[in-house]
């Protein structure tokens, strides 16, 4: 799998404040790569430094297997701050300045205004756009000139719902077009439901680095009942996998080391001639995962 992007022990201090420390990390093409954290986690002082936007204290970082250049600064597309345009131009016009900045083609302008659904609005002025509006604006100029790489930092900050689902869609339209994208949030529902990949960040140190499928295929707990609940938990305590078991009178909420499943845990306690007639699977969920994350790194 081709290594867009590799971060080595990136460090970043402000004063007292260890924004970011010994950050390491490696995003891979095609990914949607969530950096997930409270806020002062050090999400954005990430991309600023993997950006060039400010300079890191120690550790590295390349690009596309090289280390960073202007052209390959080319490949990346960015939104880092609010949406800022001349409020007094239409959509258009505010592209085409940036386009000429970039010294990217005029001609991109219009299928950056369809990708992000703003075509239809091409011509009018920026100060009338809704707040999602002018952010999708701000995507869009990030598109011009087709990037490998699009970092978002909270793209959908301050959004209402409908907005933010907007944004959602958009995001999950530009990953299938092949693009890389890199994303900051504090809403773990947004990064569950966009991300393919997540690095989970407090005070500035990684605590978690991997894929969102696995993290929500991890099995939290069961919950079992049988006729003879009595002869179930001593049972339970011999199973080679047992955690930690919360008693009740009907059921028992049962949590086992690593991943096991349902026929798994029935056929053993059928061979201990003990027939389950409850067995149900409690998900965890990314919240889960990341809180539990944050309480470990108090």
């Amino acid at each position: 799998m081709e290594t867009v992007l590799s971060i080595q022990e990136i460090s970043k201090r402000y004063g007292r404040i260890q924004a970011v420390n010994k950050l390491s990390t490696d995003v891979h093409k095609g990914q949607v790569f969530g950096l997930l954290g409270p806020n002062g986690s050090g999400k954005t002082t990430t991309l600023s430094m993997i950006l060039g936007l400010i300079r890191s204290d120690s550790g590295a970082f390349t690009w596309f297997g090289e280390e960073p250049t202007n052209e390959s600064r080319k490949r990346i597309g960015s939104v880092i701050e609010s949406p800022n345009f001349y409020p007094y131009l239409s959509a258009r016009q505010n592209l085409r300045i940036i386009a000429d900045i970039k010294d990217k083609a005029p001609a991109d302008i219009d299928r950056v205004l369809k990708l992000t659904d703003l075509f239809h609005r091409r011509k009018d002025k920026f100060k009338t756009f809704s707040f999602g509006m002018k952010q999708r604006l701000a995507i869009a100029s990030a598109l011009l000139g087709n990037p490998d790489v699009l970092i978002l930092d909270e793209p959908t900050n301050g959004l209402d719902p409908q907005g933010i689902a907007q944004i959602r869609e958009l995001i999950l339209m530009i990953a299938k077009e092949g693009i890389t994208i890199i994303l900051a949030s504090h809403l773990l529902d947004e990064v569950q439901k966009i991300c393919t990949h997540v690095a989970v960040l407090d005070k500035g140190k990684k605590l978690f680095d991997g894929d969102v499928s696995e993290v929500l295929s991890i099995s939290d707990s069961f919950e079992l009942g049988c006729q003879e609940m009595d002869k179930l938990e001593p049972l339970l305590r011999t199973h080679p996998q047992f955690a930690s078991l919360v008693p009740g009178p009907e059921k028992f909420v049962v949590t086992f080391l690593g991943k096991i499943d349902a026929a798994e845990l029935n056929a053993f306690f059928y061979k201990q001639g003990i027939i389950l007639s409850h067995i149900a699977e409690r998900k965890r969920t990314l919240e889960q995962h990341f809180l539990e994350l944050l309480h470990q790194n108090q």
